[in-house]
């Protein structure tokens, strides 16, 4: 593999490689990580290993043909020219966004690295770009395409690169779920002026999601600005529906003093969500059955092996990890936050880290005078954000030096204009100056007030 040194410190990919060959200790969650993600492609669709691998896929998810055979030969160092060859040809107008998530065989050649929205709202910042490739999953690349301007295109190198857990929340079930929702409260807004109840979508949905919340009185959510909007929501309604991760809206609406007996799920397999009429008359949150398949992994055990094996360890989980787990940690905030926090600690911290493996080892790299480690010991990377490698990359380059956009994502503008509505009243709702929030609410305002300022700029 003809991979920089700096690169392989921290690559994943060859992480699992020296495992399966028994070159290193350590297990991975299946011997599958190491096939080339192309031998997922066609077919049946699947999420492919990794986390997600379990989770039930619908069987319309898009999915990707055959790469060329050209790419699936070629070698780590023919990718490699062809990737700088082309950024270089292209220059400006080409953009390319990595996600915190991405294998590091990726990420070297990202101009820009963060989160799904600060990513997003980096693409809108390269006015003078005309093609961004998105190096994450579909709802990232659609909501890029939201906020980028019509003329530019924006690609997605693996088609079949999804989100679990974005697909558990589905427009159908959740306009079905709405229409129970205005039988049992009605659609009249009470004395105070708030509606029954305000939609929340968290960013890692689809678009049509987000255009349902716009049409709806309703608004986006990132996991670092969760509060904000939980606090925007309840100020104009009674209740929030909250989708697609329970998990999220567990953990924030209990921050802010939700009791869990007023937080019922909703499973959209059942009437009225599982729930009795009282139940959900009553309820503050309402919690959609969806969850990240990566952070679910994550278990209090694990944080009680990390305190035995490292007393002073400090503990960061995200605000994805069940209930249970945040408040067993010492923190919990956003990937923005995990990596401040990292960076602001002095010398020889030591951290354990409950979220994605790619992001927890290119850390532990990049902070070499800290002791950082994932919670969970076996080796299990999110399975879309795998599904990107330099092949997909190459080819899609390739193809603009031809003059030709492959893979790209589009929204239609029955789904796109009220999909902005509801992302311009996220950007509205400022965070307090100072104050009185949870670790999540405390992560920093970068993600959640849309500042390009906070990605890492690599070009």
């Amino acid at each position: 593999m003809n991979t920089p040194a700096s690169t392989l410190a921290a690559s994943v990919d060859y992480t699992i490689q020296l495992i399966e060959k028994g070159a290193q200790d350590g297990a991975t969650c299946t011997p599958d990580l190491v096939q080339a993600p192309w031998n997922f492609d066609g077919g049946a669709p699947s999420y492919g290993p990794g986390a997600s691998m379990g989770d039930v896929i619908p069987v319309n998810t898009p999915r990707q043909g055959q790469l060329p055979q050209v790419y699936r030969d070629a070698s780590p160092a023919e990718l490699h020219a062809r990737i700088m060859r082309a950024k270089q040809m292209l220059g400006d107008k080409l953009v390319i966004l990595g996600h915190f998530y991405q294998r590091d065989e990726v990420i070297q050649y990202a101009d820009y690295v963060g989160d799904s929205f600060q990513l997003a709202n980096a693409a809108k910042a390269r006015q003078d770009a005309e093609a961004i490739v998105f190096c994450g999953v579909h709802f990232m690349a659609e909501t890029a395409d939201l906020l980028s301007r019509e003329d530019q295109a924006v690609i997605l190198p693996n088609l079949a690169a999804g989100c679990s857990m974005a697909d558990m929340a589905n427009i159908d079930q959740v306009e079905e779920c709405w229409e129970q929702l205005m039988e049992l409260y009605g659609k009249e807004v009470d004395e105070d002026g708030r509606a029954q109840v305000i939609p929340v979508t968290y960013m890692n949905s689809s678009a049509a999601l987000k255009g349902f919340c716009g049409r709806n009185g309703g608004i986006v959510c990132t996991s670092s600005n969760a509060e904000t909007v939980l606090e925007w929501a309840f100020e104009r309604g009674k209740r929030v529906l909250f989708f697609p991760d329970q998990h999220l809206g567990r953990n924030t609406a209990k921050a802010m003093g939700v009791p869990l007996s007023r937080m019922p799920m909703w499973n959209p397999n059942r009437p009225l969500g599982g729930n009795t009429a009282d139940e959900v008359l009553d309820a503050q949150v309402l919690l959609w059955h969806g969850f990240c398949s990566v952070h679910k992994r994550f278990t209090v055990a694990q944080i009680e092996q990390a305190r035995a094996d490292y007393p002073d360890v400090r503990v960061i989980v995200h605000p994805e990890c069940p209930m249970p787990v945040v408040d067993a940690a010492d923190e919990y905030g956003s990937t923005d936050y995990i990596t401040k926090a990292i960076a602001a600690a002095p010398a020889g911290s030591t951290f354990a880290i409950g979220t994605e493996i790619n992001l927890v080892q290119r850390l532990a790299a990049e902070y070499p005078q800290h002791t950082i480690f994932c919670l969970d010991s076996v080796v299990c990377p999110c399975s879309t954000m795998y599904r990107i490698h330099p092949g997909y990359m190459a080819w899609v380059l390739d193809g603009l030096l031809d003059g030709q956009v492959i893979n790209q994502i589009t929204v239609s503008d029955d789904v796109a204009v009220p999909a902005r509505v509801a992302l311009e009243r996220m950007l509205a709702a400022k965070p307090p100056v100072a104050g009185g929030g949870g670790a999540v609410d405390g992560a920093g305002a970068g993600a959640g007030a849309g500042a390009a300022a906070d990605v890492t700029n690599r070009g």
